[in-house]
């Protein structure tokens, strides 16, 4: 399926796997390339260093293009972006702040910048600012997220800006890519379904609580703060709903949440961690490889669309 973001960064179907923070490391990330699709490292809060290696060491799984999303408010997040060119990074994607000071550096290097935006607003900031697409994320995904639904963003994004737009959030089928290809799309990105896949390293117990979820498993927590985070209920989040209840300060709430994303993805602690997933984690069944995963989507979105 060719569409403009096909073209542009020369993979074979149009769908990003999502820079999920300790989740998208170089094996998936490879893996989704590999698979024909585009495969982020998260950078997240990661020193600059270990970024680097995890390009180099995807490079070496992969010959197709792999990107990196740097979340913005990382403090290392100048370091990373001026690695992303000494290392040949072909496409990068931003969240949490603006990319304007990064980009003309990126732009002078050839770099494909794809800004993840909530709003119509901060999507025709980023088309101005020399974006060459922007990923519109609806309030289904997990993680950090805005109000808006995809179903409603999408297409307010689509006829808002001249340049290509990713659709995300609550995509994880050959369903939800048609819908949002309909809805002005010209790909998806998607997380949850992308965390449990074979190639990645989540532990078996995140996975298998995200198997196990249904549909109204997933609940919001830090709108108090500014910073709402979707993710699986568990004891953690209903710790960190009844402190917002009773007014805790933004301070407490992160020192409750310090490390608690690692504490899920790598140790299992499903628990007391932080099980970051979309609203679409109870279509979400069983482990599958990324191949398998992207040939599926592909092949019910074509019927969908009789292409």
């Amino acid at each position: 399926m060719e569409t403009r973001i096909t073209k542009l960064l020369g993979i074979e179907y149009p769908i990003i796997q999502g820079g999920m923070a300790w989740v998208a490391e170089y094996h998936l990330a490879a893996a989704v390339s590999e698979a024909g699709g585009l495969g982020l490292i998260g950078a997240a809060s990661a020193p600059a260093q270990i970024v680097r290696q995890q390009i180099r060491e995807a490079k070496k799984l992969t010959d197709k293009p792999v990107g990196v999303n740097i979340m913005l408010l990382n403090p290392n997040a100048e370091e990373v972006a001026k690695l992303i060119v000494e290392e040949d990074v072909k496409v990068v994607t931003t969240g949490a702040g603006n990319p304007g000071k990064y980009m003309e550096l990126w732009k002078n290097a050839g770099v494909k910048v794809f800004p993840v935006v909530a709003s119509v607003a901060m999507a025709r900031m980023m088309e101005r600012a020399g974006a060459d697409a922007v990923v519109a994320e609806g309030t289904e995904a997990g993680g950090h997220i805005g109000e808006s639904t995809t179903m409603s963003l999408l297409p307010q994004v689509a006829d808002a800006v001249s340049i290509p737009v990713i659709g995300a959030g609550g995509i994880a089928d050959g369903r939800g890519f048609a819908a949002a290809m309909m809805l002005g799309a010209e790909a998806v990105q998607m997380g949850t379904i992308f965390a449990t896949a074979k190639e990645s390293i989540v532990h078996d117990s995140y996975k298998q609580k995200i198997f196990a979820a249904k549909d109204i498993d997933s609940e919001v927590t830090g709108r108090s703060t500014g910073h709402p985070v979707r993710s699986l209920r568990n004891k953690m989040t209903r710790e960190y709903l009844k402190m917002e209840e009773e007014g805790a300060s933004f301070e407490e709430l992160e020192y409750l949440t310090l490390g608690s994303l690692r504490k899920a993805v790598i140790d299992g602690d499903v628990v007391n961690g932080t099980i970051m997933a979309g609203q679409i984690a109870g279509l979400i069944k069983e482990e599958k490889s990324c191949s398998e995963i992207i040939q599926e989507i592909m092949s019910q979105a074509e019927k969908l669309l009789k292409l």
